[in-house]
């Protein structure tokens, strides 16, 4: 399959096929520069994107969907792109904070003090740009949050807008409870996949609001109706590895442990969990256990 990155910014090449149209960006009604990148087949950019090889009309709906990452504070997994294979029928799309920090939501730690108006901006970029780029099938739009990315995701994006995509996110070492309120909170709870992913060695600062996080989702759908076994087969939860510290999901390191986590996507966010909370792994060789015990009591 011929593969092109198409790059709202300064990208690398996937092949030597690859294609790269850089340093274009989206602006938003309330001002906000995103950047962005996708990586596709070529065939499946607008030719109105400039990708060589780009034939689909803006617009119109493709086969595949999209797994659209927001980094971590600091922007590492921007640079990285650890999603831009294209996986179980889903193209890769990363997106760069809009401020000098790149920091997902602005202010700094657990305080996002932008989460609003920055998860209206990458909802925008979604719902009226990404089109303009690439086919997609706009019924299968995912999501992975990266540290602060997931701490945006989880307190803003997923509450505002989560029941409007009612597809699936993996939110990677963080998360938050809502800090807004929740939009159709029993569609979000019955049709949105969520599976938090952190270590056993996390951050100190989040080992209190994760678990705050997962009592607030797991909330939501026990007032939507959901039984026990539905939750857990839709909102599912890991804490076991260990050694690699924040988001070290390999035992090493923050890169290569979210190159794993991006690796095993589509195992993670298919799988539909049981109600004993065992779900498959982040590869092939780790089965990823439902830590209830992580649940304040």
């Amino acid at each position: 399959m011929l593969l092109a990155t198409y790059g709202r910014a300064a990208s690398r090449l996937l092949s030597q096929k690859s294609c790269l149209r850089p340093n274009l960006e989206l602006t938003t009604g309330s001002g906000l520069s995103i950047r962005y990148k996708i990586s596709a087949p070529a065939d499946q950019f607008t030719a109105a994107s400039g990708v060589t090889g780009g034939t689909a009309t803006a617009g119109t709906n493709g086969t595949n969907g999209l797994n659209v990452l927001l980094h971590g504070d600091g922007g590492q997994s921007f640079i990285d792109f650890p999603n831009q294979a294209v996986q179980d029928g889903l193209m890769g799309v990363v997106v760069l904070a809009p401020n000098a920090d790149r920091f997902w939501g602005g202010g700094s730690g657990l305080e996002r003090t932008d989460g609003v108006e920055h998860s209206a901006a990458v909802n925008t970029l979604i719902q009226e740009q990404l089109a303009q780029d690439v086919a997609f099938d706009s019924t299968k739009v995912f999501f992975t949050g990266i540290s602060g990315g997931s701490l945006m995701l989880s307190g803003f994006f997923v509450p505002a807008f989560g029941a409007a995509y009612k597809t699936g996110v993996v939110l990677g070492c963080g998360a938050l409870e809502p800090q807004v309120a929740v939009v159709d909170a029993n569609t979000l709870a019955t049709s949105m996949k969520i599976h938090f992913q952190t270590t056993s060695d996390e951050l100190a600062s989040l080992q209190d609001a994760i678990p705050a996080a997962i009592t607030a989702y797991e909330k939501l759908a026990t007032t939507a109706g959901l039984s026990t076994a539905e939750i857990g087969a839709q909102q599912t939860v890991d804490s076991t590895p260990n050694g690699g510290g924040h988001c070290g999901f390999d035992g090493v390191g923050f890169v290569s442990g979210v190159q794993l986590l991006s690796n095993g996507y589509s195992q993670i966010i298919s799988n539909g969990g049981t109600a004993s909370g065992v779900v498959d792994g982040i590869d092939a060789a780790t089965v990823l256990k439902v830590f209830y015990s992580l649940l304040p009591s």
